[in-house]
């Protein structure tokens, strides 16, 4: 039987791979522009979608960051992060673990407090409101220097308690992990968890680094793995998750065409792919338009969908004992409906 919406959003799904500023929808950046006074060189939220056209990551980023303009304020972060929880639950998401890029308010002149205490309440307002658990991960961007990596690092310090692990993201060809192999290290030592984009637009070699060099527990993107079957076992047998967002794949010419996407063959390959929205207001959908996407275009069952769920769960960073309660609830839930 083809796998429903309406059971599908009842699963109990994790989402391992959501940039929290990519979830800015063109309706709040223009309240909090005008909240805060910043200009936006757009007249319309029709004006904003219409520019969501892209062609490579870069092209995303430079929208990307002039939508972080916006963001000024502990208000203006807990508005974010509650709103994309609110979102979140309606597509039946029970835990998030949400990326962050601090650099890119640190370097507008908004402290480092400010980001993260708004993205807490918000995240704390969020487990309140909605039932949904959390998980902290603040990301280097990998366009920006090893310095400045480590002085963020430094920043994050008095905030250890709020922050699960450190990710690297932004302009992935280039800047491979092993700009970032010492600063990795550190974090490592700090007792944070580490995960990375690679082998988003980068060659599989950046994934062989990011596994070798920076050992990170978690592989974002991950795509062009399937171009190397050494590093396909490999992450086979070492039981690496990989966080895959197909409509954003889509949006950035990843792949050509929905129907070319390679979750199904990582799938049949035995690789614990999951199933997350990356940047949902600028890729035109959230985590259950995403799996819909996947089911339609590449013929998805529910064994396969229940598959990518509870690769979802088991992928986290939440307790074993959480995990198991959850993987419980799925089994019951998926067999039903």
């Amino acid at each position: 039987m083809t796998p429903t919406r309406d059971w599908l959003r009842a699963l109990p799904k994790a989402e391992l791979h959501l940039h929290l500023e990519g979830s800015l929808e063109p309706e709040m950046m223009f309240e909090l522009a005008a909240r805060n006074g910043v200009a936006l060189p757009f007249a319309s939220v029709e004006e904003i979608r219409a520019a969501y056209r892209f062609d490579k990551l870069d092209d995303f980023l430079a929208i990307y960051y002039q939508g972080m303009s916006v963001l000024l304020t502990r208000r203006d972060f807990r508005d974010l992060t509650h709103a994309y929880l609110r979102r979140a639950h309606a597509d039946g998401v029970r835990h998030v673990e949400v990326f962050f890029d601090p650099q890119g308010h640190t370097a507008r002149g908004v402290p480092f407090a400010t980001v993260i205490e708004g993205i807490t309440q918000g995240l704390a307002e969020g487990e309140r409101d909605f039932g949904i658990s959390s998980r902290l991960i603040l990301c280097f961007l990998r366009h920006l220097s090893e310095r400045e990596a480590f002085e963020t690092l430094d920043a994050a310090r008095p905030h250890l308690s709020h922050i699960a692990g450190v990710g690297l993201d932004s302009s992935e060809l280039g800047h491979p992990p092993s700009k970032f192999t010492r600063v990795f290290a550190a974090a490592r030592e700090l007792g944070l968890r580490v995960v990375a984009h690679a082998g988003e637009e980068g060659p599989p070699a950046y994934v062989a680094e990011a596994l070798d060099l920076l050992h990170i527990e978690r592989l974002d993107h991950g795509n062009r793995a399937m171009e190397d079957q050494t590093l396909v076992a490999r992450l086979r047998d070492s039981g690496m998750t990989l966080t895959v967002c197909p409509l954003s794949n889509l949006r950035l010419c990843v792949v050509k065409d929905i129907a070319q996407h390679p979750l199904r063959a990582m799938l049949r390959a035995g690789l614990r792919v999951t199933v997350n929205s990356d940047d949902p207001a600028y890729f035109g959908g959230y985590v259950l338009d995403n799996y819909m996407a996947m089911i339609e275009a590449l013929g998805l069952d529910r064994e396969d969908v229940l598959r990518l769920v509870a690769n979802s769960l088991q992928g986290s960073f939440l307790p074993a004992p959480k995990i198991a309660e959850l993987l419980a609830q799925l089994h019951d839930l998926g067999r039903t409906g």
